[in-house]
C-alpha cells in the first residue's frame, strides 16, 4: 500500500512529463544514487571495486549506447566492441599528442571520434536491415581489430599494439585509487543515463521507436529514415566510445586490441537482450547479470572442485539458455519483469 500515487496531482504539463512521475520512484532513485556515492565507498572492498563495480558501471554505459541503437531504433549491431576500441585509442591519442589535454576532454573527444566512425558504418542501414545489417556492422569489428594491430600510429608505434596510461587526473584530483575510479565512473554513468533517458523520451526518441516498429509507416507519416537511423548510430556510438575510453583508462590502464574483440560485442548484445530491449533500466540489469554471473560460477566451481574451463563453458551455456528463454517467454527482458512487479505492488493487497 505504500507504493501508491493517490493524492499526487499533476498541475502542469511539465510535472506530468517527469522522468519519474511517482514520488516514491523519485525518492528510491535518489536514495540509490546517494547510497552508491556515499555508502558503497565506505563499505565495499578493493576487490569489489576492481572486479565488480567499476566494470559494471562502464559496461552499463556501453549497454545504454547499444540499447539506443538496437532496442529503441531496431538496428542490429555486432560491432560494439570495435566502437569501444575506437573510443579507447582515440582518447589515448588525444591524451598523449595534445599538450595539456585533460582526461575528461580526451574521453569526450574519443566519443566524438567514435560517433564519426559509427555514422560511416551506419550508412548501410539506409539500404539494408536485419541479418545483412548485422554482417555490415560485424565488418566494423574486424576492421578496427586490423587497424589497431597494423597501423602503428594509433598505438604510438607500439610493436604489439599495447598501450598504457598513467597519472589520471580530473580537475587536479588524481584518480589512482579504486574508490576514486569508481566515483569518477559513477558520475559519468549517472549523467549519461539521465541524458539518454531524456533523449529517448524526446521527439527524436519517438522517431527511433517509430522506425523500429514499422519503418515504412514511419516514412509515410513524415519521419526521415536517413536522419532517424544515422542519429541513432551517432548517439549510440558516442556512448559506446566513451565507455571504451573509460574501460581502457580507468579499468584496464594498459590494453591491446584483443581487449575489445568480438566477444565484447557479443557480451554487450547479451546484456541488452537479457536486461531488456528498449529500456535504460534494462541496460543496468543486463550489465549486472553479465558481470556477476561469471564470478558466481567461478566461486561455485572452485567449491565443487571443477576446472576454470568448465566454469567458462557453463557461463556460455547459461547465457545461451537465458537468451532463448527471454526471446521466447519475455522479449523485454528483466526490465519487463521489474515493471510487472511494480504494477502488482501498486495494486497490492487487492486482487488483480
Amino acid at each position: 500500500m505504500f507504493y501508491r500515487e493517490n493524492g499526487q496531482f499533476k498541475t502542469s504539463y511539465r510535472s506530468d512529463q517527469q522522468i519519474f512521475p511517482i514520488l516514491q520512484d523519485r525518492w528510491a532513485i535518489g536514495l540509490l544514487v546517494a547510497f552508491a556515492a556515499i555508502g558503497v565507498p565506505l563499505l565495499a572492498s578493493e576487490y569489489l571495486f576492481r572486479a565488480v563495480l567499476i566494470p559494471f558501471l562502464i559496461l552499463s554505459l556501453a549497454a545504454i549506447g547499444l540499447n539506443i541503437l538496437v532496442g529503441y531504433c531496431g538496428q542490429i549491431s555486432l560491432g560494439t566492441g570495435g566502437f569501444m576500441a575506437v573510443g579507447a585509442y582515440a582518447a589515448y591519442n588525444f591524451l598523449i599528442r595534445v599538450d595539456g589535454m585533460p582526461m575528461l576532454g580526451a574521453i569526450i573527444l574519443g566519443g566524438v571520434c567514435t560517433t564519426v566512425v559509427g555514422v560511416l558504418f551506419g550508412i548501410p542501414s539506409l539500404r539494408i536491415k536485419g541479418l545483412y545489417l548485422a554482417v555490415a556492422t560485424l565488418a566494423a569489428q574486424f576492421f578496427t581489430d586490423w587497424a589497431f594491430l597494423r597501423i602503428k600510429w594509433f598505438t604510438n608505434d607500439s610493436a604489439s599494439g599495447s598501450v598504457s596510461v598513467s597519472e589520471l587526473s580530473f580537475f587536479g584530483l588524481v584518480i589512482d585509487s579504486p574508490v576514486s575510479k569508481y566515483l569518477f565512473c559513477l558520475a559519468f554513468v549517472v549523467v549519461c543515463a539521465w541524458f539518454a533517458k531524456n533523449l529517448v523520451r524526446s521527439h527524436i526518441g519517438r522517431e527511433w521507436m517509430a522506425m523500429r516498429d514499422m519503418d515504412v509507416a514511419a516514412a509515410v507519416i513524415g519521419i526521415r529514415p536517413v536522419y532517424a537511423k544515422l542519429t541513432a548510430f551517432a548517439v549510440s556510438s558516442f556512448f559506446v566510445g566513451m565507455a571504451g575510453a573509460l574501460w581502457g583508462f580507468v579499468h584496464l590502464g594498459s590494453w591491446e586490441p584483443a581487449a575489445f574483440n568480438i566477444n565484447r560485442s557479443f557480451d554487450l548484445l547479451f546484456m541488452v537482450i537479457i536486461g531488456g530491449l528498449g529500456s535504460i533500466m534494462g541496460s543496468f540489469f543486463g550489465a549486472a547479470f553479465i558481470v556477476i554471473l561469471p564470478i558466481i560460477l567461478d566461486n561455485l566451481t572452485v567449491a565443487v572442485g571443477l576446472s576454470t574451463a568448465t566454469a567458462s563453458h557453463l557461463t556460455y551455456m547459461i547465457f545461451g539458455a537465458l537468451i532463448i528463454f527471454f526471446l521466447i517467454v519475455e522479449p523485454h527482458g528483466l526490465a519487463r519483469l521489474w515493471s510487472t512487479a511494480k504494477e502488482k505492488l501498486r495494486l497490492w493487497p487487492f486482487p488483480h
